[in-house]
């Protein structure tokens, strides 16, 4: 298929790109820098300007929308104008060009209100109790794709949780990077189970779903490992296969939501080129269970993790150690 990839600069992104031309597509990304995927025809702009999102989409059989505005704290209107006003522009030129099948990228945070989730689906997205403007402008996002799915404009919507692996900045990094600093905390006794997803796994989860949708659209299907871990033993693991210490850093869970809070209310008001070190959503996250069953997923795309976490681990031993 001639496929169109938008936010391939990014590490799914890109890893996207260099699958699908593995796998003889023809590939078209749209990103504001080049997405470094060799054998793409990359056209450099933003989601949110129709002409270059047209472009983009000549030609193109399928849409995997990735491009995102990803950040803990930020104005609001840079979120509302990309992750909400670029899924618009996205869709409508899509429509327009008769583009048959949209894969939309969006999160778990869309559903997430602050309580455990245990073994649930993918619930439904909420921007009214959606934890951030990244979240809140996700869903608001992830209902503008589904709301556009017919028979003639299949969308299937994904939700990686927590991806990690060599080269992501979002997750890994900051994990390893806060460990060597001894500022990656554990809150409370971090036995709380999460699900997370390899990197590889998600990239080829993505290319099931363009396989997939034809058959099975007008959803949302949260894709993760399968693999629930306690969260402190995942975060010390990864810790330690990028060459860092095991976090010792120890908080209650009840001081750090407070802290999140204030960091939330006070981060904004500061010049900051950085995340924050912590804000309330993040303090949930490490601090609530939050695993999915996983059913509806393998049915659906017709696909299962090939990469273990043990596996995961040891690979990203080895990308760090080299």
């Amino acid at each position: 298929m001639r496929i169109t990839v938008t936010g391939a600069s990014g590490l799914l992104g890109s890893s996207v790109a260099r699958a699908l031309i593995a796998a003889g597509h023809e590939v078209t990304t749209l990103q504001r820098r080049p997405s470094g995927a060799e054998g793409a025809r990359d056209v450099i702009g933003s989601v949110t300007d129709p002409s270059t999102v047209t472009e983009a989409l000549t030609g193109a059989e399928a849409v995997v929308h990735l491009a995102a505005k990803v950040s803990m704290m930020g104005d609001p209107k840079d979120f509302e104008a990309v992750n909400i006003g670029g899924t618009r522009t996205l869709v409508e030129a899509a429509q327009a060009a008769g583009v048959p099948r949209l894969i939309h990228i969006s999160s778990p945070s869309v559903a997430h209100t602050g309580e455990s989730i245990i073994g649930e689906g993918a619930g439904p997205a909420s921007p009214d109790h959606a934890r951030g403007e990244y979240a809140r402008t996700k869903a608001a996002g992830e209902f503008i794709a589904l709301a556009a799915d017919s028979a003639d404009f299949r969308v299937l919507v994904l939700r990686p949780h927590l991806m990690w692996g060599p080269g992501d900045a979002q997750l890994t990094e900051r994990v390893i990077d806060r460990a060597r600093s001894g500022r990656m905390p554990v809150l409370g006794s971090g036995a709380a189970l999460v699900d997370t997803l390899f990197v590889d796994n998600a990239v080829e989860a993505i290319v099931a779903a363009l396989d997939a949708v034809d058959a099975k659209h007008g959803e949302a299907l949260v894709v993760t490992n399968g693999q629930p871990r306690p969260i402190g033993e995942l975060m010390s693991r990864i810790a330690i296969a990028g060459g860092a210490s095991e976090p010792k850093l120890r908080i209650p869970v009840a001081p750090a939501l407070a802290a999140g809070s204030v960091v939330e209310k006070v981060w904004d008001l500061g010049e900051h080129d950085d995340e924050p070190p912590l804000t309330r959503f993040l303090a949930e996250q490490l601090s609530t269970a939050h695993w999915f069953d996983q059913r509806r997923t393998h049915e659906v795309l017709g696909w299962r993790p090939r990469v273990s976490v043990e596996e995961g681990l040891e690979i990203l031993a080895q990308h760090y150690s080299a």
